[in-house]
């Protein structure tokens, strides 16, 4: 990075600053992401704060663990922001966790739990990541801390550790998620499409409340997940003895998502161009009922979901042999090579999940306070968002134009690619 970065995060950072009223907090403030991007390989406060011989290190920890400053207008024009940058009908808002790992039992949310990042379960933070993409260009949108039942069992530790009494309630990560993707809507944010992994793409009621709110997804889901061919009749079945059936059950039985996919004939598709050459693996899709209706029972075989709405059923067979399964609501004429870019679009937070910690040091908090936390993930996301900035801007000024005019707008391609 050249040097006059900081001049430009002091420009880009204008907006966030009128949020921020108080001089010193002002002041703290570009301290503290200029302390995450620049040089050093811990970004925690206390080693921040020695190498800035203008910031003592009290002033910017009371800024990020216990200033009485509102987050919401920062993270207001950090959304604004991402949407001037990669928003749009054909964006993706990406839906994932990331854990932190963490030594001991006190910083707030940490226990022994699932992390997918780290491939075992694992003491850890886990926060669920929103990030909107457009192409290969990812800006994090909200980094929201998940509480596992044995934090939110104990009111004492999380009035210790400052979880607001609205949000001491437990949550799913997919209930988080849709709070998230709610709050990202009534903001203003523009994207086409919600994207997550089978970790919440296995939860019916979270694919049902996408639908509800009109959106399209594409979400991964378990081998196992049941569905129903997409031209399931429901009947009355004939009773043997007793009185008459007075609900309608499925002419046929669901089946596994894995089933429904053995005989069919799967493609070599390519969904888009890599560095090294085009990415492509063999792909199926078919229309398909997904099993996640009511609940009834069905003769001999007990309570079964009902059919619910129709859908891709979408397989991939990876060069490594491994198979995954997806579920899309993604309209019925939509073509195969379009579904498996949605699918593989998701992989692009990964990246930045991994830029937030090697290059901003999202892992590195060391405060144990859901407000400090929070505020410290605020803080990289915007860090984040103003490095992305400059790498589209970069590349803006890079390509050939016809029209010398349109340098004068960096920003505009990051939409164009989509």
């Amino acid at each position: 990075m050249n040097e006059d970065w900081q001049a430009d995060l002091e420009r880009w950072l204008v907006p966030y600053l009128e949020g921020l009223g108080n001089k010193t907090r002002r002041r703290m403030c570009p301290a503290y992401i200029a302390g995450l991007i620049g040089p050093g390989d811990r970004k925690s406060i206390q080693p921040m704060a020695a190498r800035s011989h203008a910031i003592p290190y009290d002033r910017l920890h009371h800024f990020i663990g216990a200033g009485l400053w509102d987050s919401a207008p920062l993270e207001a024009t950090l959304w604004q922001q991402a949407d001037e940058l990669v928003g749009g009908d054909e964006s993706w808002l990406i839906i994932d966790d990331t854990a932190l790992p963490k030594k001991g039992k006190a910083s707030v949310g940490v226990a022994p739990q699932d992390a997918t990042a780290l491939g075992k379960n694992a003491n850890c933070q886990t926060l669920v990541s929103v990030t909107l993409a457009s192409g290969e260009v990812p800006v994090m949108l909200s980094l929201r801390l998940f509480l596992p039942e044995s934090w939110t069992s104990d009111a004492a530790r999380m009035d210790k550790a400052g979880v607001p009494a609205l949000l001491q309630e437990y949550r799913t990560k997919p209930e988080i998620a849709i709070e998230e993707i709610d709050r990202v809507i009534a903001s203003g944010v523009r994207f086409g499409c919600v994207l997550a992994d089978a970790g919440y793409g296995l939860s019916a009621p979270f694919r049902q409340a996408l639908s509800a709110r009109g959106l399209c997804w594409a979400v991964g889901i378990p081998r196992h997940q049941k569905v129903y061919p997409a031209d399931v009749q429901l009947i009355f079945p004939v009773a043997g003895r007793g009185r008459p059936r007075v609900r309608h059950v499925p002419d046929v039985k669901s089946r596994a998502a894995h089933a429904m996919l053995e005989d069919v004939k799967w493609r070599q598709v390519s969904w888009r161009k890599g560095t090294k050459g085009s990415l492509t693996a063999r792909f199926t899709a078919v229309r398909v009922r997904i099993a996640d209706g009511a609940p009834q029972r069905i003769g001999s075989a007990g309570a079964q979901h009902m059919p619910g709405e129709e859908a891709w059923l979408v397989g991939e067979h990876r060069s490594n042999g491994e198979r995954k399964y997806y579920l899309s609501n993604l309209p019925a004429d939509t073509p195969i090579k379009a579904l498996a870019g949605a699918i593989k679009a998701r992989w692009i937070c990964e990246q930045a999940h991994q830029q937030l910690k090697e290059e901003l040091g999202l892992d590195h908090f060391e405060g144990r306070s859901w407000t400090g936390l929070h505020r410290h993930a605020l803080m990289t996301m915007m860090a984040y968002a103003f490095l992305q900035s400059r790498r589209i801007a970069q590349a803006g000024r890079k390509k050939k134009s016809p029209r010398p005019a349109a340098t004068t707008q960096p920003a505009s391609g990051a939409t164009s690619h989509s």
